[in-house]
């Protein structure tokens, strides 16, 4: 094992994040685990640590334990998509990657699809191991998990960290085809409670059960190979997620799951796809997520005040929105006379800013209604533009008073934090082409 040096990066609100590095290669590599860890541990699984060895061979291999588990701070909130993101851009930035690759494996790659579609100018290529950007089965997903599924899981949850556990867990895995070697079901409870407790086990499972990325990966810009593995996963399912990225390369590996043939093969086209040379691609599309408001009944008010006392009242209303963009880490775009168009580079920080907007408008007398979107933005002179920013402008107009709209997508993407939503139907958007779920934030 190639040596490894095992660092804290602290995030900007004070949270610290264990990370390690391993090798020297010429290639900044990321890596992301499946399910709650611990990086120290990791080196205990036999097919694990196989991948990592060969990964920290050709590269300088960077990993970190999400806060909550692991090393990093565990007495804190379980992180969505958005924070992780975040994180991981703190642990990037205190190594000083500026272009990784990302690696990732079923769900928590989502992570790395976030990333490489809202800030791609940050990502050299990804790789996703047996893709898993949705959990929860649906009509249009037959591979996900039924309820009755989920509902057993967290049930065995409440066992997590002990032997017992452990044993459920292979019996589990069995039944889905999935053999676990015998070296790794015996080093799985030990690793799994030193990941984290069992409450925490259980909210990330209710999290990731909620979080749907397939909007996103259309966005995907950077180069992207999914790879398939005999014994883990469907791979009608991470061919699906393939079909999704443009331009993006699969994969089956054939023979024996976990046996070194298999290793030897996935190692080797993750080598072989990071290493390539490729030129740096001019972007002019990025997911971005947009917020619009504006005053409702503003016309009215407008007539009842006159010019004078509309334009007082216009003013101390701008300086309330503009500083909540300022705590939300909001980019104003444009303003008109009772509305503001701002972008986010996440949908959490976008209804938390829509919501304390509604709250401190209402001391002025006057009611604010939002709606919220992410999707994929053409970037214009600049500036942020497209169907995107048309479908937010949409959403917003359909709010009531008071109240924060958002899409499908953005309620897909933030699961985990501590939102509450009513869905308010399916809603023709002007000019805008299908029918759209909306939902209305009701806690948050």
């Amino acid at each position: 094992m190639s040596s490894t040096q095992t660092r804290y990066a602290r995030t900007a609100d004070g949270v610290y994040l264990g990370y390690q590095i391993t090798g020297n290669g010429p290639i900044d590599l990321v890596w992301q685990p499946d399910w709650p860890g611990n990086i120290d541990l990791e080196w205990e699984f036999r097919v694990v640590r196989t991948c990592l060895e060969a990964f920290s061979s050709f590269s300088r291999l960077i990993r970190h334990d999400h806060r909550g588990v692991g090393l990093s701070s565990r007495d804190v909130a379980i992180p969505n998509l958005e924070t992780r993101v975040a994180d991981l851009l703190t642990v990037l930035d205190a190594v000083g990657a500026t272009r990784p690759s990302l690696v990732g494996w079923g769900s928590s790659a989502s992570v790395h699809a976030l990333l490489a579609s809202t800030r791609p100018e940050l990502v050299s290529s990804m790789v996703w191991m047996d893709a898993t950007p949705r959990t929860r089965r649906a009509p249009d997903y037959p591979w996900g998990r039924t309820q009755g599924d989920l509902d057993a899981e967290l049930n065995d949850l409440r066992l997590w960290g002990t032997e017992e556990y452990s044993r459920v867990f292979v019996e589990e895995q069995s039944k889905a085809g999935t053999s676990v070697p015998d070296e790794d079901a015996r080093a799985f409870a030990k690793a799994s409670r030193n990941a984290c407790t069992p409450d925490v086990a259980i909210e990330l499972a209710k999290m990731w059960a909620e979080t749907d990325v397939r909007d996103v990966l259309p966005s995907i810009p950077v180069p992207t190979l999914f790879l398939s593995q005999p014994g883990l996963g469907d791979r009608e399912q991470t061919r699906d997620a393939a079909a999704r990225v443009p331009g993006a390369e699969y994969i089956e590996i054939e023979g024996s799951p976990f046996s070194q043939e298999v290793l030897d093969a996935l190692t080797e086209a993750v080598r072989r796809f990071v290493g390539a040379t490729r030129p740096v691609v001019d972007l002019d599309t990025v997911l971005a997520t947009v917020l619009f408001t504006d005053i409702v009944d503003s016309t009215e008010r407008m007539s009842d005040l006159g010019d004078r006392r509309w334009k007082a009242l216009a003013e101390r209303h701008h300086s309330l929105v503009r500083e909540a963009l300022g705590r939300w880490h909001g980019v104003e775009v444009d303003t008109a006379g009772d509305g503001f168009y701002a972008t986010f580079d996440g949908p959490a920080r976008a209804i938390r800013c829509g919501l304390e907007i509604a709250e401190r408008v209402g001391d002025l007398g006057v009611d604010v209604r939002s709606g919220v979107h992410t999707g994929e933005c053409r970037v214009i002179d600049g500036k942020i533009g497209g169907v995107a920013v048309s479908i937010g402008a949409r959403i917003a107009a359909t709010a009531g008073s008071a109240e924060v709209r958002v899409s499908q997508t953005v309620k897909d993407l933030v699961a985990g934090s501590g939102f509450v939503f009513d869905h308010v139907g399916e809603h023709l958007l002007k000019g805008v082409p299908n029918r759209w779920h909306l939902y209305r934030v009701v806690q948050g």
